[in-house]
Order: C-alpha cells, then structure tokens, then sequence
C-alpha cells in the first residue's frame, strides 16, 4: 500500500529519514574530472511505514534531497506483530537474498548496516536476519522492503484462507 506523502512539508513530516549511501561518479573532462553523487536514502516513522528513495544530482545535499523525495513517494506499509515479524521471510533482489527470521523480545536488530536502515525505521525492533550472495547497498535495501513488502498478518492470513487461525 503506497501512501500519498505530497501534503508533507519538510518541516511537518511524520517520517524519518537514513542516508544509507553516497556514490560518487567521475567523468573525465578536457580540463579534469567532473564528479556526480547518487543517495540511497531511507524514510520511516517507526510503526509500520517504510521506503526506499535514489536521487542523483552533482552535489550531495541535492541528491540527498532527491532521494528523500522519492522515498516519500514509494513507501509501503508493514505487518509487525509486537516489535517483530509475524513470520520467516526471504527477500529478494537480482543476487542478494534476505533473510529475515523473528526474533523473541530483547534480541534487537541483528543485521548489516543497510538492512539495519530499513528494519528499524520501520519499526521492528526484534529480528534476526542474514544476507546471501552480493552485499551492495542498493541490493540489500531492496531485498529487505521485498522481504517486508512479502509479510502477512494473522488477520491478513484468516481473511485470504477463509478460516479462523487460533
């Protein structure tokens, strides 16, 4: 579920927001190199709400900006189940996966740097998670929000099933 995020200023916005990356670009020119920058940037307001943004610009801050503007625009809602996950989850994008197992309440976030962006603004504060094949930011941001995207709730799952899950 895509939120509408437009009518958020700056200043007034419910979600909080994580530089999970800056990549530099050079492209050499006759009279040296000129660099761009790319952010990986990460929104959320801590109860259920994420996304992930990319914004390029030739200077940081407007990339950064760009980033989170996109992030706005893409952000989805999670199932959590008491500050974890309701269920075993793999996430996946082109060679990274995501493993993401719930955890009892005390463990914390155990996971990388990038997935760690992702889980906690979130909101899940109990989980074990381990990352298989490449570890590149972008891949292992998208991975997880597939991971998350993938999560259903009991009530969710009764409602598909048609039967009372006790």
């Amino acid at each position: 579920m895509v939120q509408d995020t437009t009518k958020y200023t700056q200043a007034d916005s419910p979600f909080e927001d994580s530089v999970v990356k800056i990549y530099r670009c050079a492209k050499v020119v006759k009279g040296g190199r000129r660099f761009s920058f790319a952010a990986l940037v990460v929104v959320g307001d801590r109860n259920g709400n994420v996304g992930i943004g990319y914004g390029k610009a030739n200077e940081v801050p407007n990339a950064v900006e760009k980033g989170l503007k996109d992030a706005r625009k893409n952000v989805i809602q999670v199932a959590l189940n008491d500050g974890t996950i309701p269920h075993q989850v793999i996430g996946r994008c082109r060679a990274t996966r995501v493993i993401l197992i719930p955890a009892s309440q005390g463990t914390g976030v155990i996971a990388g740097l990038s997935a760690r962006a992702v889980l906690e603004l979130a909101g899940v504060h109990n989980v074990l998670s381990k990352i298989h094949g490449s570890t590149s930011p972008k891949n292992v941001v998208k991975a997880t929000l597939d991971g998350l995207r993938q999560l259903k709730s009991k009530e969710q799952v009764e409602n598909l099933r048609g039967v009372d899950l006790n």
